[in-house]
């Protein structure tokens, strides 16, 4: 498809977002998950586990995020707050592809240390980035820092939390602070974090993003990286400088529906 040019990009791209950003998305999307929940804790706790687990079919996604919930009871921040230690003998044998127990109980016990020592996740991504930062960057780079903080930190379990730092994309941190950060009236995303702005999220890219952003000249850089995932940003922040990654929406839901195959 050809645009004449970008205000006919943009309007294609708003139509797109609108279409997918609505709650039939929900469903067989990761962001369920915390949509079972209610209270600010449980919403954030899940969403970083459905974020986390976010690789491969969606379906197994669910259901081992669903798995998940079962094990603490129903009710995440009670049970990451007061569990005991034998409590968390059953997530011992947890395991999603490389994802395992051992990575399943640091986890448990990080956020833990966090619910002891901040009032949310938020002030946690909030401690290393500053209000005029124009992205999440230097927040996504302390929070990887702090994640592998603690003296029991086993060095297995880093590579699921990703960081600039690393010229990594970021997708499923990006994806998870689109969740709690992005606030309108479509009832997707939860935007119940306040401090942080939809501006400085960045765009998730996953191969869907990637491929429909290349299609639509949005994505020059060869491979997905940090760098990318800013240059595709950028080129969205062209349409919406306030919110530029509602158009996630956008992409992603062209890639899913195979929009451009049939055209």
């Amino acid at each position: 498809m050809k645009f004449q040019n970008a205000t006919d990009l943009k309007d294609f791209l708003d139509i797109q977002a609108d279409r997918f950003n609505r709650p039939e998305f929900i469903e067989a999307d990761p962001i369920s998950i915390p949509h079972r929940f209610s209270k600010k804790e449980d919403i954030e706790i899940m969403g970083l586990w459905a974020a986390i687990l976010s690789w491969g079919q969606r379906p197994t996604i669910l259901a081992k995020c669903n798995e998940l919930i079962q094990m603490m009871d129903g009710a995440p921040y009670q049970f990451i707050t007061s569990h005991k230690l034998t409590d968390l003998k059953p997530f011992e044998r947890f395991k999603h592809r490389t994802f395992n127990g051992t990575d399943a109980l640091y986890i448990i016990h990080f956020l833990q240390f966090i619910y002891q020592n901040y009032d949310s996740l938020e002030d946690a991504f909030l401690e290393d980035i500053q209000s005029d930062s124009q992205t999440i960057e230097s927040g996504l780079i302390g929070f990887k820092q702090l994640f592998i903080s603690l003296p029991d930190y086993p060095y297995r379990t880093g590579k699921h939390i990703s960081s600039p730092s690393q010229n990594s994309a970021c997708k499923r941190l990006n994806m998870f602070l689109r969740w709690m950060v992005r606030s309108d009236e479509k009832g997707v995303d939860f935007g119940i974090w306040k401090k942080l702005k939809s501006s400085q999220l960045v765009c998730p890219c996953d191969v869907h993003v990637e491929r429909v952003g290349r299609l639509l000249g949005l994505i020059h850089r060869p491979k997905p990286d940090w760098k990318m995932a800013l240059e595709l940003t950028e080129s969205l922040r062209l349409f919406d400088p306030k919110d530029p990654v509602k158009y996630d929406f956008a992409l992603f839901g062209l890639g899913i529906d195979k929009y451009f195959d049939v055209k």
